[in-house]
């Protein structure tokens, strides 16, 4: 259970219960769709966390970084996420999921979407694209609704080496 909002936010989770209630029901049948369409849980959630990491959601990466591992990602895919174009283990069906959950979460230049949609298009069939652009959507107001009400990211006691 979440603490009180900090005195300088409203948490609007909260304030419109009914509305976040809806973007869960939206998360659920997002994920629904990209399972159908043959996205595991993993991809979805490092597409969450990728996008939590462009958006700089604090309380998303958390809970999406033990999603992540807990749907089998492992410690360096992690780590090495957000230079995913510059080496790492992803196959290029994976590259094609980063590249059009970039795209959802940064809207760039005409040139760049183009060329990263191309790209994507090689790898991933009309239902997975859509899937894709419909997580990254998702988890991008999961983060706004995040950071916008300052929830905060609760330390755990972690065993160090």
């Amino acid at each position: 259970m979440k603490p009180d909002a900090p005195p300088d936010r409203v948490w609007i989770d909260k304030q419109t219960p009914t509305a976040f209630r809806a973007l869960n029901s939206v998360a659920s049948e997002v994920r629904a769709a990209g399972a159908a369409v043959g996205l595991d849980r993993r991809i979805i959630e490092l597409i969450n966390l990728r996008v939590s990491q462009i958006n700089g959601g604090a309380y998303c990466l958390d809970v999406h970084y033990r999603a992540a591992l807990g749907a089998g990602a492992t410690e360096q895919e992690i780590a090495a996420l957000p230079g995913w174009r510059r080496g790492g283990t992803y196959t290029p069906f994976e590259q094609a999921v980063l590249a059009i959950a970039e795209i959802t979460a940064t809207l760039p230049d005409e040139d760049t979407l183009e060329r990263e949609y191309a790209f994507a298009r090689k790898y991933l069939t009309d239902d997975q694209l859509s899937a894709v652009a419909w997580v990254a959507t998702t988890i991008g107001a999961f983060n706004r609704v995040s950071i916008l009400s300052r929830h905060p990211v609760h330390a755990r006691k972690e065993k160090r080496p």
